[in-house]
């Protein structure tokens, strides 16, 4: 049996991360020496990646305080916008840039539609996301809660829904991007800047049909792929505004 014991209270959407039987309840954590507070709170069962406010004895404290006999812990998620003051910041504020892990890949193309950067190959394993995430400062998508608990991720997301939709909706949601949706900037494919083209340029790869309907084109500066405003295009926009709406 254990030396000591603190109290947990996980907020709104934390609860996700308990099993059935406890959800709503207060947490007895039992610990001995004096653990981190971050490391607690991924012991009962939630990443860091997302947690944006904890406070013990009704004070915000950093990842860093170490748990004392008795405390009364409460952990907030990013969506709770609780107001305390003095607030300690446990992160800065994430671009939004992402990288998904294998099994999200229709999310990353998704994303890409939205123009976002986002890195995503069917190849990486958990070790290799986390890698990324952290020397490219990207955003860890993940369905799978255990890659969250890496050390050295600093930002990420356990995408809670199996449809890529409803994923692009929660993600979206989640860091407050639905203004900086802009379609027709990334390559679906890989990832790439979409650029501006000269028609001239590339005549040779484009059926004749395309060649007599349209005249603006753009290129991926990586695939090298050739993009136009078709009934893709269309499609695309229409699908993002379903989702947006939805």
């Amino acid at each position: 049996m254990s030396e000591y014991e603190a109290l947990f209270k996980l907020h709104d959407e934390l609860q996700d991360f308990l099993p059935a039987s406890v959800k709503g309840a207060t947490v007895h954590y039992e610990f001995d020496g004096r653990p981190s507070i971050k490391d607690s709170i991924e012991a009962i069962g939630v990443p860091h990646t997302e947690v944006d406010l904890v406070t013990v004895n009704g004070k915000s404290v950093g990842f860093g305080y170490h748990l004392k006999d008795g405390d009364e812990v409460f952990v907030y998620p990013v969506s709770s916008h609780v107001k305390i003051s003095p607030r300690v910041k446990l992160r800065d504020k994430p671009a939004p840039v992402f990288i998904a892990d294998v099994n999200l890949g229709k999310l990353a193309r998704l994303l890409r539609m939205a123009g976002f950067d986002t890195v995503f190959r069917n190849d990486y394993d958990d070790h290799e996301v986390a890698r990324l995430g952290c020397g490219e400062n990207r955003i860890v998508l993940t369905r799978d809660r255990r890659l969250l608990r890496h050390r050295i991720i600093a930002h990420g997301y356990w995408v809670r829904s199996p449809d890529p939709g409803k994923q692009l909706i929660e993600v979206l949601g989640r860091f407050d991007l639905w203004s900086d949706v802009a379609p027709f900037n990334r390559c679906l494919d890989c990832n790439g800047v979409i650029e501006p083209v000269p028609k001239q340029d590339i005549l040779e790869r484009l059926e004749p049909g395309t060649i007599l309907y349209y005249d603006e084109f753009f290129r991926c500066s990586d695939c090298r792929k050739i993009y136009w405003k078709g009934s893709h295009y269309d499609h695309m926009n229409s699908v993002l505004e379903n989702l947006r709406n939805s």
